[in-house]
């Protein structure tokens, strides 16, 4: 019961959130549920699916349990079942996703070559791409890690900070590595990356090369231009595994287009190859985070209307009006569309 209820009873509480009407009151090791039929029903099976998950060993949080009530709503199945798959276990810890999108995910790791995890922050993008890559290389499926991503500037310039090229390359690749360290033995780490086992590297030093039998992860992928992506892209070698990772909400770019929104429109047919698309709703960290990302879609979606208004008052009024001012000044046979040709003095 205290697992199931949460430190200061916040599963509770996050049980409530999901059913407002619900009324709920624990006593020892008994919970009542008292209101609609319907409620009633629904929240029982999700306490009997949360009992089963704790029963299987999972440490619940409010992600696990709104994801189930999630699950359970949409029919997708048993959220003990869903959530069940482990991708690892370190120091303890277990390593699974979390909601229903993750899981699609990591499916789509293991049936595809090249996966591209588009969504935005905090739905587990890179850190599910990391653990499969540390269970494929120790399941000896893969000989090496190779984990990438564009050295690009989040709107501050650091290229005069002291130090040498990989003293200013590390502080971009400092989520790798704390990924890789969470993941596995912190002592281990130094000699698989000093034996090139495990390779942490920027995208610009991956031209040029073949990568066989190697599990390959590019993170921030939407900081890439689309010669880079192409160039990535087509690095892929016999018996290697690709996943792509990034937010298209948070291009760091200076100027020009993102390789990662270009990508989803050239290879969106190419068969082994899928895009798994994330949501709020796949979001883990804090719940603010889930609500400041539909917040910021929200403002983006009214903001993208607002300019395709102006713009569409801009071509129908003063310029269309000069248009046709321009083209009534003209002879017919212009107005028409045919060219006067100066060399020979006609139309």
């Amino acid at each position: 019961m205290v697992r199931l209820l949460g430190p200061h009873d916040r599963l509770l509480r996050t049980l409530e959130q999901q059913y407002p009407d619900l009324d709920v009151h624990v006593r020892g090791n008994q919970i009542t549920l008292g209101g609609t039929p319907a409620d009633v029903t629904a929240a029982s099976q999700l306490v009997r699916e949360l009992v089963t998950m704790i029963q299987n060993g999972h440490d619940l949080g409010e992600v696990e349990v709104a994801s189930s009530a999630r699950i359970l709503e949409q029919g997708a199945g048993s959220p003990a079942d869903v959530l069940s798959q482990a991708i690892l276990t370190s120091r303890g810890k277990s390593i699974r996703p979390k909601t229903l999108g993750q899981k699609a995910y990591v499916d789509a790791i293991d049936l595809n070559t090249i996966v591209f995890g588009i969504g935005p922050a905090g739905t587990g993008k890179t850190y599910l791409a990391m653990a499969k890559a540390v269970q494929a290389l120790q399941r000896k499926e893969v000989d090496r890690i190779i984990l990438t991503r564009p050295a690009v500037e989040a709107g501050e310039r650091l290229g005069f900070l002291p130090g040498t090229l990989t003293d200013k390359i590390d502080p971009y690749l400092r989520p790798l590595y704390d990924a890789l360290n969470e993941m596995m033995d912190p002592e281990l780490v130094p000699k698989l990356l000093a034996t090139g086992v495990v390779e942490v590297a920027p995208l610009a030093y991956m031209r040029g090369r073949t990568l066989n039998s190697s599990f390959i992860v590019l993170d921030e992928a939407q900081n890439t231009t689309p010669e880079q992506m192409k160039m990535f892209l087509t690095r892929l070698g016999f018996g290697s595994k690709m996943v792509v990772t990034g937010d298209i909400t948070q291009v760091d770019l200076p100027t020009g287009a993102s390789g990662l929104q270009l990508v989803t429109r050239v290879l969106g047919d190419i068969d082994d190859i899928h895009f798994a698309r994330l949501t709020s709703d796949d979001v883990v960290r804090h719940t603010l985070v889930g609500r400041i990302v539909d917040a910021y879609t929200k403002y983006d979606a009214q903001r993208m209307a607002q300019q395709h208004e102006r713009e569409t008052a801009r071509g129908t009024g003063a310029e269309g009006a000069n248009r046709a001012e321009r083209r009534a000044g003209l002879p017919r046979d212009r107005q028409a569309g045919i060219r006067r040709n100066p060399r020979r003095g006609g139309w």
